[in-house]
Formats: C-alpha cells, sequence, structure tokens
C-alpha cells in the first residue's frame, strides 16, 4: 500500500508545515520602511519579557487543566492538543498572523498580510501606536502567547473525539480567519470595534468569547461521545493535575492580564490585583454556592470558579475598581455555575464546559465591563459605550461561531475530524499517539 495514501491527514499536515519551513527559508525580506515610537524603556521592557513568559505559562497549565479532567485513556492526547498550538501558532504568527492582526488596517477589518510578513520590520525599536516604548518585536512575542492559548482553549468541548492531524489543520485556519480578524478589530488602533469605544483590556472578546463560541461549534458538529450517549459517568483522570493547571493558570494571568497595560505603571498594578481578586472571589463563590444547592466543597468546582473569575475580569482588569471586580467574580461564577448546570442536563457534549465557563464568562466580563469601566461605563450614566459592548457581543459571537462551524466543515472535508468508534473506545493516547497515561 502507498504509505502516502495510508497516512494522508499526517502527510497534508506535515507537507503543510514543510512548505511553511520553506518559505521562511526562500524569503526575501529586504528592510521594510519603520515606523518608530519613542525611546525603548528599560523598565517596561523587563516587565513585558516577564509578562511574556507569564502567559507562556499559561498553555502547559491549561494542558494540566484540562489533562487531568478527561478520562485516564485521553489524558497524554488532551495535553498534547495545548502543548502542540505552542509550536504550530508560533509559526503561523511569524509568517503571517502578526501582520493580519495588527499590519496596516484594511477599512478596520483585517491587516494587511504585507506589512509585517515573516517579521520584516519587526524588530528592537518601538512603534508610536502599538509599542511606544518596547520594542516591537516584543509585543509582537507578547500578542503571540494570546494567539497561542485561544485555540488551545476550544479543545476541552471536542475532548476525547478528535482526529489529532485533523486539529492541527483546524488550529491553523481558526488563528488566520478567526482569530487574527478578531484581535485587529478589538486592538488595532483602526479597528472597527476599537474605533467604536468598545474596551476590551487583555481579552475577554478575542480570546474568551471566540474560544467559548468556538467550542460550542465544536461540540455540536462532532456529536456526542459514545459515553454520553451511554449516560455513563464522567470520572476525570486527576484531579491533582487540575489544582497545578489551575494554579500554573492564576500565576500566568497576571502576565496575561497586567502585561496588557504594556508598561511597568499604576495600570499593571491595578489590573494585578483586580485579578487576583476576582479569581478569588469566584472560586469562593462557586464553591459557597455548590454547598447552598447541597453539594460537598470540591476541588473541581474551586479550581474551575477560579478559572472562570479570572475569564470574567480579563476584558475589565485594567477599567475597574477592586470592589467591582469581586462582584464581577462572584457574580459571573454564579452564572457560569448555572450554565454548567443546565448544559449536563442537556443533550449537548462540551466535555470541559468550555462554553459554560469561557464562553459565559467571557460575555459576562464584557457586559460588567461596558457598566463599571471607570468614566465611560454604564454606572457612570453614559449608555454608550455599554450599548456598543453589546453590538460587541453579538458580532464577534455571531462571527465566531459561524466562522469556526465553517471551518469545521472545511476541515472535516479535508481530514477527517472525528476519531472511529473503536478508536474512540480504545482512547485516544493509543489511538493517536501509541502512548499511555499508565495503569488506573
Amino acid at each position: 500500500m502507498n504509505p502516502m495514501r495510508k497516512n494522508k491527514p499526517e502527510w497534508v499536515v506535515s507537507l503543510s508545515l514543510l512548505a511553511l519551513a520553506a518559505l521562511g527559508g526562500l524569503a526575501v525580506s529586504p528592510a521594510a520602511p519603520r515606523v518608530v515610537g519613542g525611546p525603548v524603556s528599560a523598565g517596561d521592557t523587563a516587565w513585558m519579557l516577564t509578562a511574556t513568559g507569564l502567559v507562556l505559562l499559561m498553555t502547559p497549565g491549561l494542558s494540566f487543566f484540562y489533562g487531568g479532567m478527561v478520562q485516564r485513556k485521553n489524558v497524554i492526547s488532551t495535553m498534547l492538543q495545548s502543548f502542540i498550538s505552542m509550536g504550530v501558532l508560533s509559526i503561523v504568527w511569524v509568517v503571517v498572523g502578526f501582520s493580519l492582526s495588527f499590519g496596516e488596517s484594511w477599512h478596520g477589518l483585517i491587516g494587511d498580510p504585507r506589512t509585517f510578513f515573516m517579521f520584516r520590520g519587526v524588530g528592537g525599536a518601538t512603534h508610536p501606536d502599538l509599542a511606544p516604548t518596547i520594542p516591537l518585536a516584543l509585543f509582537a512575542m507578547f500578542q503571540l502567547k494570546f494567539a497561542i492559548i485561544t485555540p488551545a482553549l476550544i479543545t476541552g468541548s471536542f475532548a476525547e473525539r478528535v482526529r489529532f492531524s485533523s486539529y492541527i489543520l483546524f488550529i491553523t485556519l481558526f488563528c488566520l480567519l478567526i482569530y487574527c480578524p478578531l484581535a485587529h478589530w478589538t486592538w488595532h488602533p483602526q479597528g472597527f470595534l476599537r474605533q467604536w469605544g468598545v474596551l476590551d483590556f487583555a481579552g475577554g472578546t478575542v480570546v474568551h468569547l471566540s474560544a467559548g463560541f468556538a467550542a460550542l461549534a465544536g461540540a455540536l458538529f462532532l456529536g456526542r461521545r459514545q459515553t454520553h450517549l451511554a449516560a455513563e459517568p464522567h470520572v476525570p483522570a486527576n484531579i491533582p493535575f487540575v489544582l497545578l493547571g489551575t494554579g500554573m493558570l492564576w500565576f500566568g494571568w497576571f502576565g496575561f492580564n497586567a502585561g496588557s497595560a504594556l508598561a511597568a505603571n499604576e495600570t499593571a498594578v491595578l489590573a494585578f490585583i483586580t485579578t487576583n481578586t476576582a479569581s478569588a472571589a469566584a472560586m469562593l463563590a462557586w464553591v459557597f454556592f455548590d454547598a447552598v444547592r447541597g453539594r460537598r466543597p470540591s476541588a473541581l468546582g474551586a479550581a474551575i470558579g477560579a478559572v472562570v473569575g479570572l475569564v470574567a475580569v480579563t476584558p475589565a482588569a485594567g477599567y475597574v475598581t477592586v470592589g467591582h471586580s469581586i462582584f464581577i467574580g462572584a457574580f459571573s461564577s454564579l452564572v457560569s455555575n448555572l450554565a454548567v448546570h443546565w448544559r449536563s442536563k442537556s443533550a449537548l457534549d462540551d466535555t470541559l464546559d468550555v462554553f459554560p465557563c469561557h464562553g459565559v464568562g467571557g460575555i459576562v466580563g464584557m457586559l460588567m465591563t461596558g457598566i463599571f469601566a471607570d468614566k465611560v461605563g454604564l454606572v457612570h450614566g453614559d449608555a454608550t459605550v455599554f450599548l456598543r459592548h453589546l453590538e460587541a457581543l453579538l458580532i464577534a459571537g455571531a462571527f465566531s461561531f459561524a466562522g469556526s462551524y465553517a471551518l469545521y466543515a472545511l476541515t472535516d472535508s479535508m481530514i477527517t475530524l472525528r476519531v472511529r468508534p473503536e478508536q474512540e473506545e480504545a482512547g485516544l493516547d493509543l489511538s493517536q499517539h501509541d502512548e499511555s497515561f499508565g495503569s488506573a
């Protein structure tokens, strides 16, 4: 048998990555006209180097968080889906992703792919609009870490049933066609949502809302697992993994939110405080709400609650007071808790409740930002920003859901997304990677 035909999915992905590598080696990158800002601040640069590393740490943290929740036979495959994002999207971002997100704007919708193609013109100088006190290259790498973790977040919704090679193709398409446009709309100075006055300090819309709605689309497209159809109980493989992942996420989130100030200043400090406070409030609210409903306090509930608080405060972190962050964390925790309960009673098989936690948490966070944002929120008597946030939620949600669903269909037409029933039964660790987490 022709080995290329036998392993067609792997060959498609492998040849695509080789083509990108060849493009990088052959591309001619003359010195680009640079738009240079002011002098580089050593303090800001040091902080942003630290924040960039912190955000990268979140992806391995997510792998532990998700890996501990799935069945034992799917631990490695679930963790690898997060890890591989660091490799695939690092290349995609350097080639064209950064350019699509932050290149010269085309009508506020997308960046010119030629602006920073292969990091052309991305170096040690500052940029007056994107990176006024730090090297543009550092800004690009900081933003890369957001692009890496966003598709990794989606994996929890279709865990235990997706083919690895098709997943790699999907996250590449998702980054280019969903994430990059949303980043441009929201964070580029000429992005149309930014021009509307929509506030997203660190990724409530760009990261969590998009991942949540893409997760919902993925759960619907791939359908229910065999164990879900049989109403078999879902037993997490390793709760300590979940706690470890939560700790890594919480720690890394300080870079995620406080780093989004792009400087070592009072806004970064405020974001640091509100991030920690919202997460603490959400964790306690989840545990106490479970207790009120007659459930025992659980490590899993505490971990999920803490992450929901981090999600919800993300768009508001630099715009709200500490008191507001307590409310945001607690309120989002209660809403997501109820959403998880509703999902568990439905036929929707969102394996790790990505939409009830990240999607709903992102929605609550964006609404709370429109209500409490300093000087412009609804509580200050001006409804403009709040109404713009409602519009942005509708646009971004519809775009993420419909666009992702179309990408699932496109990916499936090229490389079948769902594994065969016997592969699902054996577990993805063995069927996709020929590895095992160990005996029970």
